[in-house]
């Protein structure tokens, strides 16, 4: 097994560590079963891969004044330029995003479901996003081109795909990617406004606080979230000309 792994362990540190998290429950259950496997023999591979030398990259993220530059761009009523534009106005993942449904929005709310949330499958809550006036216009400007249920969906089927985002992205000779909004957001809140942490975390659907305290503290605090949220859509709407006016 480590013959195996250990190409991926200090190249694609992240894939290799899922592999051998997924190998060790299937030798946990053939074990259950009576058969003849050596229980141990992910963790003595973990021993014999020893430390990584891998080191995490951030995901690229543009400036909030060309994050603002680049979402005023975005002004074709296309599955792209309007995910792109909702990606950048909720703070959310590009998953959910993509695959959002009409039935999941209700005036200035969108319900994200717990399975599209990143996190365990079959843990994870339903995640209520508060809509921005402009997030709201975005919306129905996608119910117009909706098709199946879906806001966003591809030329051929199924919804748009993240490699799509991307690749609109570097044809525009982007230094950021999709993903990296969510950190442009985060700090931009830090930065311009006088937001609370675990509200900012929320924000970007962060958990905060030990397993206890959060089960003492339920809030998603949706109230306090909305203000943060619509002074984000006009910095997007009118940062970059406000720089250049």
């Amino acid at each position: 097994m480590e013959r195996v792994i250990k190409p991926l362990w200090d190249t694609k540190h992240e894939t290799a560590r899922k592999a051998l998290n997924r190998l060790h429950i299937i030798i946990k259950y053939a074990a259950a079963l009576g058969l003849n496997v050596d229980i141990g023999v992910v963790d003595k591979t973990r021993q014999l891969l020893g430390p990584t030398r891998h080191q995490p990259k951030k995901m690229p993220a543009l400036s909030a004044i060309d994050t603002s530059k680049f979402y005023q761009s975005l002004t074709d009523l296309s599955s792209t330029h309007l995910c792109m534009k909702l990606l950048m106005l909720t703070g959310q993942r590009s998953r959910p995003v993509r695959y959002a449904r009409v039935d999941q929005f209700d005036g200035d709310v969108w319900t994200i479901p717990g399975e599209m949330m990143k996190g365990k499958r079959g843990r994870m809550e339903d995640f209520r996003v508060p809509l921005s006036k402009e997030a709201q216009s975005v919306v129905a400007d996608a119910m117009s081109i909706s098709r199946d249920g879906f806001l966003f969906p591809s030329i051929r089927k199924g919804v748009i795909s993240d490699s799509t985002l991307s690749k609109h992205m570097r044809d525009k000779e982007l230094a950021g990617v999709p993903h990296g909004f969510r950190s442009t957001l985060r700090t931009w809140l830090t930065e311009n406004t006088d937001i609370p942490f675990e509200v900012a975390e929320m924000i970007i659907a962060h958990k905060t606080g030990s397993k206890v305290a959060r089960a003492y503290n339920r809030t998603d605090y949706l109230e306090q979230r909305r203000p943060y949220m619509e002074m984000w859509a006009d910095f997007l709407d009118q940062g970059y000309k406000n720089v250049c006016s």
